[in-house]
């Protein structure tokens, strides 16, 4: 028997017990789609994750306050301000392996243009803010070294400020008034969505640092020149863990720390911790998709159950077709051939299931999901590859039979 003729022969038996295939297809066909739809929301999550990474921008440290002991009390992280403008200079000047750094101050408060208001963050900080974050002006410009020396009443703008305050008109040279301090819209960013802790971070009015210091910040930190945060930025190539260290030797001696002192303040390597935050996303896809496809490895089973049934149904017509010239290796392909069958349809049932399932949680739940050619070519070879196994054992016990033997069977 050709490949065609057997083909056409399990075509008919499968469809002479159709409910009954139909029911053992139903474990492929839930496998498959199972599988293809956690590796989409899992391949979407893990993008989010590397769209964060990329929004942060490249070799990014954060420096923050530490923690200061008080008349004997440990006072939490950040509960003092014990970083300055001078030591984001001086990180930028004397450690080789930074390519620029920072300074940042931030307030949350009202923002008013014409009849329209806003709450949002106001950020101070100079121009290597928008080069740190990779964090482009698409509209107007940003601060020029006038503005930023003197501490003119400028401000760049967030999309969601714009969109909120000004809707669809050009927000460039109006004027906002922020926290009473009336100033002149110069420029509008570009789209940067979520950070990893869900904030959006285009709901943001940017104002030079000595805007800030001077016209919204209180007087004794404005007079201390302290600052909240400083963004950090390594050149490329660079080892992180050298300029970490680095800076940590430098900011202890502008500290004037002892040895036994504690460090006070506090150095986040950012794209680590977001690496190590996609690194368990990938593992946790990798863990849905194997539970997907426990699935498929049952529907393997109930395949090769069904089969056995059809090969003792079957026996009086394996023994006839021996009996007439077919051979074992005939009967052995015959079988085979209706279990990969099997599951190829189931597959395909299974595939197209999975891709509206897919579209289903990206509609409804408004997940980021990512359907890929690889994932369904993956669950496609997977459900041929579980026809093949499950159903050699039966193909090979009806291979075995004796003709005699075979047409004597009740």
């Amino acid at each position: 028997m050709n490949f065609a003729a057997a083909l056409r022969s399990a075509w008919r038996a499968l469809a002479t017990n159709l409910m009954r295939s139909i029911l053992t297809m139903l474990g492929i066909i839930i496998g498959v789609a199972a599988v293809i739809t956690m590796i989409a929301v899992g391949g979407g999550a893990q993008e989010r994750v590397a769209e964060q990474i990329r929004s942060l921008g490249s070799n990014v440290i954060l420096l923050t306050p530490g923690s200061r002991t008080a008349t004997g009390v440990r006072l939490g992280s950040g509960a003092t301000n014990t970083l300055t403008e001078g030591d984001a200079q001086a990180i930028a000047r004397e450690v080789p392996e930074i390519k620029a750094t920072a300074p940042q101050n931030r307030t949350s408060t009202q923002v008013v243009a014409q009849n329209a208001n806003w709450p949002t963050q106001v950020l101070g900080t100079t121009n290597d803010y928008f080069s740190v974050r990779e964090w482009n002006v698409v509209t107007g410009r940003s601060f020029d070294p006038a503005e930023l020396a003197r501490g003119a009443k400028v401000a760049v703008l967030g999309q969601t400020v714009v969109r909120e305050l000004f809707g669809d008109d050009d927000p460039i040279d109006q004027l906002i008034r922020v926290n009473r301090v009336p100033m002149t819209v110069i420029g509008v960013l570009d789209r940067k969505g979520q950070n990893a802790f869900g904030q959006d971070q285009d709901d943001v009015v940017i104002v030079p640092l000595s805007t800030f210091r001077n016209r919204l910040q209180g007087r004794s930190t404005s007079r201390l020149r302290t600052v909240a945060s400083v963004t950090v930025q390594v050149h490329e190539g660079q080892s992180m863990e050298a300029a970490e260290a680095g800076m940590r030797e430098l900011l202890r001696q502008r500290h004037r720390l002892q040895p036994d002192q504690p460090d006070d303040f506090s150095i986040r390597n950012l794209t680590e911790v977001l690496a190590a935050q996609e690194a368990s996303t990938q593992v946790m896809t990798l863990l849905l998709a194997a539970v997907a496809g426990v699935s498929l490895i049952v529907g393997g089973i109930g395949i090769m159950n069904i089969m056995l049934v059809s090969v003792t149904e079957r026996t009086r017509e394996i023994g006839l077709r021996m009996a007439v010239g077919a051979r074992s290796g005939d009967i052995l392909a015959q079988f085979l051939i209706e279990a990969v069958t099997l599951s190829l349809v189931g597959g395909a049932i299974g595939i197209v299931l999975g891709a509206a399932a897919t579209w289903a949680v990206a509609f409804f739940a408004e997940w980021q999901v990512m359907l890929s050619v690889k994932s369904i070519v993956l669950a496609a070879g997977f459900s041929a590859a579980v026809g093949v196994f499950f159903g050699f054992y039966p193909a090979r016990r009806a291979a075995a039979l004796l003709p005699i033997q075979a047409l004597r069977h009740e």
